[in-house]
């Protein structure tokens, strides 16, 4: 499908840096948003789940959005993580990260809730009628507990401000959705495992945990894959998997923050309900991380 004109193949969810006090580092934001663009990224998602949205307050995420966007927004998309349950609050956050000056807005389907399907296709709609900003749908059943089907998908798809999603369905909902929706509307995969087999179907590119630590290879993955050489880019993802078995075997984003430290970058703790990675854990990463190069053994 044609790419959105906003936004990159390779986009990472990025972690929110805590202080040990568990107040957010903007400093360290602010660098570690550097890195990522110098290493893989096309663009940022910040404050999204990997980003511990759910502990974030209106105002951390403003200013997050602001000091990434100083660091980088000159050189690399910048969108925001502004959905939520909550209809009229997501409006208000989106409205006000337009007034940063974001580059586009990553809105997950409303969770706990469980809203039916006509609901979540006004909820979104709604959103899309109240802001100017290129907005990115987030599917995510596995969080959300509800699943955003194909066909309310494709009905948002034709919403001019609703101009991609970010998948975390089956490979047969995905199809659906390909097979229906405009040329224009671009598809990430949200499953970092998951990409190769997006591709193949004709997704565009990921929105990623892993390429916190790895985005030159997911790009090259979908060079390789793009350029005809399926081989090279299953190679590519074969060799992956035991960092992103070892990333998602406990709640994301422990395992990322976690193999972070590991590989020079401290990026501090988590904030409660979720608690860094156990040794067990930690010990897990190391042996993945010396398995793709990333340390030294």
């Amino acid at each position: 499908m044609t790419p959105s004109p906003h936004f990159g193949p390779v986009l990472t969810a990025m972690v929110t840096p805590l202080n040990a006090d568990h107040t957010v580092d903007w400093a360290k934001a602010a660098a570690l948003a550097s890195h990522l663009v110098a290493n893989g990224s096309d663009g940022l998602v910040v404050a999204g789940t990997t980003g511990e949205s759910p502990t974030l307050s209106p105002a951390e995420k403003l200013k997050l959005f602001q000091v990434v966007l100083e660091a980088v927004g000159d050189r690399a998309s910048v969108i925001a993580g502004t959905g939520s349950y909550d209809t009229a609050e997501t409006i208000h956050l989106s409205r006000e990260a337009e007034q940063v000056g974001v580059h586009g807005l990553l809105l997950v389907t409303p969770y706990y809730s469980r809203p039916p399907q006509e609901a979540l296709y006004q909820h979104y709609w709604a959103v899309a009628e109240a802001v100017k900003s290129p907005c990115i749908l987030y599917n995510v059943p596995s969080r959300t507990a509800v699943n955003l089907a194909a066909p309310t998908t494709l009905r948002l798809a034709a919403h001019p401000n609703i101009v991609g999603i970010k998948e975390c369905a089956d490979l047969g909902q995905l199809g659906e959705i390909l097979r229906g929706a405009p040329d224009d509307f671009t598809v990430w995969s949200g499953d970092d495992g998951m990409l190769l087999p997006f591709l193949s179907l004709g997704a565009y590119g990921i929105i990623s945990v892993a390429a916190h630590l790895v985005g030159p290879k997911f790009q090259t993955l979908i060079r390789q894959f793009k350029a005809g050489d399926v081989t090279g880019a299953a190679q590519t993802h074969l060799a992956l998997l035991p960092l992103l078995k070892a990333l998602f075997a406990t709640t994301n984003p422990i395992g990322v923050k976690a193999a972070l430290r590991l590989t020079g970058w401290d990026v501090g703790p988590l904030r409660l309900p979720l608690l860094s990675a156990s040794p067990a854990e930690e010990e897990a990463l190391r042996g993945a991380l010396v398995e793709v190069g990333l340390l030294e053994r």
